[in-house]
């Protein structure tokens, strides 16, 4: 007999030092509404991110029986759909995405995510460190207003910052700076020589000695606490760095702001993040997936300063270009507007619909080729779906509950008589 391919799942949640405390945390609601398998909210706890996946470092459990979700899978490889378990190499339950939940309160690390060559060495040299082989790109989809730190900001924003705050550049030696700023109106910015010269200033900048840095933040926040901003300077950046100073004083990653497009999202919408792109999530609450990062700034945590540097693109742009464009998911649907929005990045590991539903509303979502997993953020309604052709199944979902979806599964919703909101991570391989 067919396992049943719709079922919740217990997820598990982390408790890093930036989430949100209590029940401020989204983490923490969702995993108490959703009656969490032993879980009790802890109101002065950090509640920091909430896995949905099968990660060995913290896999989730079928609801009902405990069952690691993974070694479920292992046993019905058709739950993944045998597209994916070969381009993956899934076969063994392993899910080639972690789906998330970030409450985040202050900022995380200044980091990048490695390509698969790279995490396989780091892999392989630490492995007390990098506990994963496989490259993670990420996407982080805004649930609240949402405010990060993303990608090199265009090479004459960077050169303005240099012109502009006199501690910055006081990090930098003049012959890098100078060479910097003649190629920062180049018509080639993401050239060989313009990556070259973007490099060895972050370099600069990262490799400061910390009596030189301390020294130049304490100016740099003095000044900013008078409220004292040069011509040209911004404010939002200025606000910036006051915050992270706060939760990290004297960190060399607050340069990071002169460095680093700065965006606020707001709900709805998406920045992805492939290998070898510099970021910092700063505040707010998302959707995301994946866990393995190389960390240089804004953390207590071990900064691998060489490893970032040696990997990262040093491609300068706007934040536009990590900006993720929704497009319908059902093109077939009956209403008016397809409640169903795909989030789509370029790459085969996953994607991210987000569904909302008028109250009363219904939408069905055509067969995946491959797994998915869905957290509801808002409501509740019935989840329907056929067995092999046989009677109609249904699963009653609601605030925070997670549900697996097999492979090749039709699923029709119904909202009750609230909105409706959920959020379904999928992989898909023709």
């Amino acid at each position: 007999m067919s396992p049943t391919p719709v079922f919740k799942i217990a997820p598990t949640t982390q408790q890093y030092d930036w989430g949100k405390t209590g029940s401020t945390a989204k983490v923490a609601q969702f995993a108490t509404t959703s009656k969490l398998p032993g879980f009790t909210i802890d109101e002065s706890a950090p509640y920091a991110e909430l896995w949905m996946g099968t990660h060995v470092k913290s896999p989730s459990r079928i609801y009902d029986t405990g069952e690691v979700l993974s070694e479920h899978l292992a046993q019905h490889p058709e739950l993944i759909g045998p597209s994916v378990c070969a381009k993956f190499n899934a076969s063994h339950g392993n899910l080639p995405f972690l789906f998330k939940v970030l409450s985040i309160e202050k900022a995380l690390s200044v980091q990048s995510h490695p390509d698969k060559v790279t995490a396989e060495k780091l892999h392989a040299a630490q492995p007390d460190i990098y506990k994963d082989s496989n490259h993670k790109p990420e996407m982080a989809l805004a649930l609240t207003p949402f405010r990060a730190m993303c990608g090199f900001r265009p090479l004459p924003s960077i050169a303005s910052s240099l012109k502009q705050t006199p501690e910055f550049a006081a990090l930098i030696p003049q012959p890098i700076q100078d060479t910097f700023l003649s190629l920062s109106t180049s018509s080639t910015p993401t050239g060989p020589l313009e990556k070259a010269a973007l490099r060895n200033l972050f370099e600069a900048v990262m490799t400061t000695n910390e009596g030189a840095c301390k020294a130049q933040l304490d100016i740099l926040v003095e000044r900013y606490k008078k409220g004292e901003l040069r011509d040209g300077e911004r404010r939002d950046l200025a606000d910036l760095v006051m915050q992270c100073n706060t939760h990290f004083p004297g960190d060399i990653g607050l340069f990071c702001a002169f460095l680093l497009n700065y965006v606020v999202l707001e709900p709805g919408q998406a920045i992805f993040l492939g290998a070898g792109e510099p970021h910092a999530y700063v505040s707010g609450e998302c959707m995301a997936n994946s866990d393995n990062v190389i960390r240089a700034g804004l953390t207590p945590k071990l900064r691998d300063i060489p490893n970032l540097i040696s990997t990262l693109t040093y491609t300068a742009s706007p934040p536009t270009k990590h900006y993720v464009s929704p497009s319908p998911f059902s093109p077939t649907t009956t209403t008016t507007g397809s409640p169903s929005t795909l989030y789509d990045p370029p790459i085969p590991e996953f994607s991210v619909v987000q569904l909302k539903l008028a109250p009363r509303g219904e939408e069905k979502h055509r067969p995946v080729m491959g797994p998915s997993i869905m957290i509801v953020t808002d409501g509740e309604a019935v989840v329907r779906w056929e067995l092999e052709g046989r009677k109609e199944r249904m699963l009653n979902v609601g605030l925070g509950d997670v549900v697996f979806v097999g492979a090749g599964t039709e699923v029709r919703f119904e909202a009750g008589d609230g909105e409706f909101v959920v959020y379904r991570a999928f992989v898909e391989v023709y």
